[in-house]
């Protein structure tokens, strides 16, 4: 049992829409977690809550949702050879990554398999609202101690001009 679960349907309240979200994580105490954050913010609506890639393949495109809440390290494949497909079948969904990993090497290449934004689990509860508003409004979202890694390496290996 992969503790997949529907949520809800989209959710409409006069002309100010609800991002709808998608929860991926293997854990399922994580996800009630997010959930619980979620919960309290009326502009978000958690569609569906996942606990394997196959599932989230399949929660995503049927659901279409704005935002995919995805855990770096899932059963099931390889995230980062997931991501690419998920942008191709749900091109309007903005993915974020949640993981415990720090390293600027992950965070580079999370972003570059399609990923809109990266936040570690340790910052997720002040940090996870702001991400998915800022990569629902099409923008990119990295936690800012691992945005100046990120940095240094990139000047470090000549990454950045």
């Amino acid at each position: 049992m992969t503790g997949d679960t529907t949520v809800g349907a989209a959710g409409q309240s006069g002309s100010s829409r609800s991002l709808r979200i998608v929860l991926a994580d293997d854990h399922g105490v994580v996800r009630r977690g997010l959930q619980l954050i979620l919960d309290g913010e009326t502009d978000f609506e958690v569609v569906a809550q996942v606990g394997d890639i196959g599932s989230v393949k399949r929660q995503v495109r049927e659901l279409q949702p704005d935002v995919l809440l995805l855990d770096l390290n899932m059963p099931g494949g390889s995230v980062l050879d997931a991501i690419p497909g998920l942008r191709s079948e749900a091109p309007g969904t903005a993915i974020v990554v949640l993981t415990m990993r720090d390293e600027p090497a992950i965070a580079r290449a999370v972003l570059d398999a399609g990923a809109r934004g990266f936040v570690l689990k340790e910052a997720a509860d002040t940090e996870l609202t702001l991400a998915i508003r800022q990569v629902a409004a099409g923008q990119r979202y990295l936690n800012r101690h691992l945005a100046g890694k990120l940095l240094a390496a990139d000047i470090v290996s000549g990454g950045w001009d």
